[in-house]
């Protein structure tokens, strides 16, 4: 009898040793998942950083290298120019079904700008 007692008492204390390590090891992998996530996140922002830190160097290049020429109409220039890549991407995929809808309405009065044009929301079609 005394020992099935010993071996009951070391079974409660095996099964409980076993639980405690399944938790330290949910414990350590939700840690991980978090730290990946927040490296992940740290790694978009330094990307966009870099993206609007190219931008900006661009754009002081452009304005000043070629006379008369304002921020505004670099800013226009490469909007302009991301609205055809985007456009020429949507138009070579033979699977992509997109349609360009104007994302505010235009006035009957005013003409069709480039930023107004390349302003446009992208809609799936159906």
């Amino acid at each position: 009898a005394m020992n099935e007692i010993n071996s009951s008492k070391r079974l409660k204390y095996a099964v409980a040793e076993r639980a405690e390590g399944e938790k330290i090891l949910k414990v350590k992998s939700a840690e991980a998942e978090a730290e990946a996530k927040y490296l992940s996140g740290v790694g978009v922002a330094k990307q966009r950083k870099a993206i609007v830190d190219g931008l900006k160097s661009s754009i002081v290049d452009f304005t000043d290298g070629v006379k008369g020429s304002t921020s505004k109409d670099t800013l226009d220039l490469l909007l302009l120019t991301q609205y055809f890549d985007c456009i020429k991407d949507v138009g070579s995929d033979r699977k992509c079904k997109t349609t360009f809808v104007p994302a505010s309405k235009l006035r009957s009065s005013e003409p069709m700008s480039i930023t107004s044009t390349s302003r446009w929301s992208s809609t799936p079609s159906r």
